[in-house]
């Protein structure tokens, strides 16, 4: 193996949940700041009990975008974001309703359809090296010991 591919083999895994997971750690932490006014968007959204389901938000947004970043049951936390997102995307995102935000709601509904995309590459391939789960396998993520 050539010596482009062995480094990109070693730091690609970690640089991508970085970039992966800085979204929801921003994002997270965001929430937390400025609790109420999201509480309020949540409720305007039509979302039931959101001060509940901001809490719940914040725990998988800080919690698995801080995982994912470590590298630490990153599976899991994957997992997490992902079904996370694909709610988020549809109530909040709905490009399909022509109106002045149409454009900036079909941009953010195709980020989320990527994120989403490395959230499953996570799950599927783990953290890789530089992270606390590096030895982590799949089978053992869906209880199976090897």
């Amino acid at each position: 193996m050539n010596k482009a591919c062995e480094m990109t083999k070693q730091y690609a895994p970690l640089v991508g949940r970085v970039l992966l997971s800085f979204i929801f750690i921003i994002s997270g932490w965001g929430k937390i700041t400025g609790f109420s006014g999201t509480a309020d968007y949540m409720a305007s959204a039509g979302m039931p009990i959101p001060g509940v389901l901001l809490v719940a938000a914040i725990i998988i947004e800080l919690g698995g975008g801080l995982m994912v970043l470590l590298g630490w049951n990153a599976r899991w936390a994957a997992l997490a974001i992902f079904l996370f997102v694909i709610p988020t995307t549809l109530i909040f995102h709905p490009f399909w309703i022509a109106d002045a935000s149409q454009m900036q709601n079909q941009i953010n509904f195709m980020k989320n359809l990527a994120i989403m995309g490395g959230m499953l590459y996570i799950m599927a391939y783990g953290s890789g090296p530089y992270s606390l789960g590096e030895k982590d396998k799949c089978g053992e993520m869906m209880g199976e010991k090897s």
